[in-house]
């Protein structure tokens, strides 16, 4: 399995679980290296052989990446793909673990990913406008 392309592999996996579309695996992966290397940054001391981030770590990376590569279109595009919640996040992980294109400790679960952050807080609120949610009434002209 391990001379398999990216790409072959996650069409193996679309074939068994085809809930979410194979650019969601690709950007999981992207996301992931996004998480290491911000991690890394943020924290110097990190830089030993293991890259190894949590699921909560992943999932913020993720939520930054996304935001970042796709603006306030960030939902629409994860909802295109079969993304609508955290745990969605955790099932194309496990996949790709499955797969060996990912690896874990003895430590990590699927119930890592938990609803970290509601969806419409995380991508689609911080691109309302201050005061959207209040309604303004117009006066009167008789």
């Amino acid at each position: 399995m391990q001379d398999l392309e990216f790409s072959e592999i996650v069409g193996l996996i679309c074939k068994e679980d085809s809930r979410f579309n194979r650019k969601a695996y690709a950007f999981v992966r992207q996301a992931l290296d996004h998480t290491v290397k911000e991690l890394k940054r943020k924290n110097p001391e990190r830089t030993g052989k293991s890259q190894h981030v949590s699921g909560t770590e992943l999932l913020q990376g993720i939520r930054a990446h996304a935001l970042e590569q796709y603006g306030p279109l960030t939902k629409t595009v994860l909802t295109s793909w079969g993304i609508r919640r955290c745990p969605d996040f955790g099932d194309i992980v496990f996949n790709l673990i499955e797969y060996n294109v990912f690896s874990k400790t003895e430590n990590d679960r699927r119930e890592d990913f938990t609803d970290l952050y509601d969806f419409d807080e995380a991508f689609v609120k911080p691109f309302q406008p201050a005061g959207s949610r209040r309604t303004r009434s117009l006066p009167r002209t008789t």
